[in-house]
């Protein structure tokens, strides 16, 4: 499917898709090289998304945000990782972090910092996972414990995307024995006290998008910056993934867009026998069959972005839509790689990347194993029919 034909839902909608397709093309595209190849994080990239109004599409224009719905955010998420995976993800996890204090904050709350960080001058990180419970989140061991009016944090959070480069962390943490119900939400600012950055992860792929741990010793947080009630963590956190999953998806299917038309554009190219490799019927078949996969990718998390605006259930949908396009991303920007032929194993062209970074897709917000057992628990609850 070529960049026109989206799935467009208003005329607002298509300006800013359209807005964000030329910046890419312009201003991100060219700086990718330069940046995966010395791991260099794009900070000043994202202060000019959050001065576009970029970074708080789906949150109230009060607050600084865009005020639009998830259908709409979700594509120009995607046109962002057709460019750069690093930053269509950066701009994912960072709305995943401000879902805490936008959604459930108290009215002074977000009054006091909401506009700051969906203005573009402060960038945010999740913090869930940890070296013991990653997909297990509700095992989480990470301690806040009141003394006085703060919290005294101590533990260690793993696989922090913006970790070190964030200037607040939506923190998850333990505040009682009670399992699931005994964690609770902070939103930490990155100055905290007893609160560092680990070294960087050396990652196979993403490398201008700095993933580290966080180490809590002691660290210091304001009973005050607590979101929600003690205890009332946990339903955050997933209430979170739901829309971080469906930001993921639409990485994953810009990133899968970006390797077919890298395939595409060197099969007109390419001659052999004295024509050009597209004109062969087993390369059609094996571009056809990419094309359908993006094509149904965006359809599947495009309707489950619809059914989250339309205030209907949608874990399920998000859950379906991150497995199937993560998955379809690594058989794309595989295949990618194949139609290159020789020229798709070098790093001269950006399909071994392509390739590289599809992989972390299949991992991060839940792996898609997670997203199957979420998907199953949703069959088993629903009514049988005759």
């Amino acid at each position: 499917m070529s960049q026109v034909e989206r799935l467009m839902p208003t005329a607002e909608g298509t300006a800013a898709i359209e807005l964000v397709r030329e910046l890419v093309d312009k201003e991100l595209t060219p700086k990718v090289t330069e940046h995966e190849e010395s791991g260099r994080f794009p900070r000043e990239v994202f202060r000019t998304l959050g001065r576009a109004g970029l970074l708080g599409m789906p949150y109230p224009e009060e607050f600084g945000g865009a005020a639009q719905p998830y259908e709409v955010y979700t594509q120009v998420v995607e046109e962002l990782a057709r460019g750069w995976l690093a930053v269509g993800l950066g701009v994912s996890v960072h709305t995943l972090s401000c879902f805490p204090l936008a959604q459930y904050g108290t009215e002074q709350q977000q009054r006091d910092w909401l506009p700051d960080l969906l203005g573009g001058e402060l960038l945010g990180a999740y913090c869930l996972s940890e070296p013991q419970s990653g997909s297990d989140a509700a095992a989480l061991t990470t301690r806040a414990v009141r003394d006085g009016a703060d919290y005294r944090l101590n533990g260690t959070k793993a696989w922090i995307s913006h970790a070190g480069q964030a200037d607040f962390y939506s923190m998850f943490v333990r505040t009682s024995d009670d399992g699931s119900r005994g964690i609770s939400c902070l939103l930490a600012p990155a100055d905290a006290p007893g609160l560092s950055v680990a070294p960087a992860e050396r990652k196979m792929g993403l490398k201008s998008s700095t993933t580290a741990q966080i180490v809590l010793d002691d660290a210091r947080v304001p009973v005050e910056r607590r979101i929600g009630a003690e205890g009332e963590g946990f339903g955050i956190a997933l209430a979170a993934l739901d829309g971080g999953r469906l930001g993921i998806a639409a990485c994953a299917v810009g990133l899968a867009q970006a390797a077919l038309d890298l395939a595409v554009g060197h099969a007109k190219e390419r001659h052999q026998f004295g024509r050009a490799t597209i004109d062969f019927q087993g390369l059609q078949f094996m571009l056809a069959d990419m094309a359908t996969q993006v094509a149904a990718g965006r359809a599947l998390y495009v309707a489950a972005a619809r059914r989250r605006d339309a205030g209907l259930p949608a874990t399920a949908q998000a859950a379906m839509a991150k497995l199937f396009c993560t998955d379809m991303a690594m058989k794309v920007t595989t295949d990618a790689v194949q139609v290159l032929g020789g020229y798709g194993y070098v790093s001269d062209f950006p399909a071994e990347r392509y390739l590289r970074e599809a992989k972390v897709l299949q991992i991060v917000e839940g792996t898609n194993q997670v997203q199957r057992i979420v998907i199953g628990r949703h069959l088993q609850r629903q009514p049988s029919t005759p």
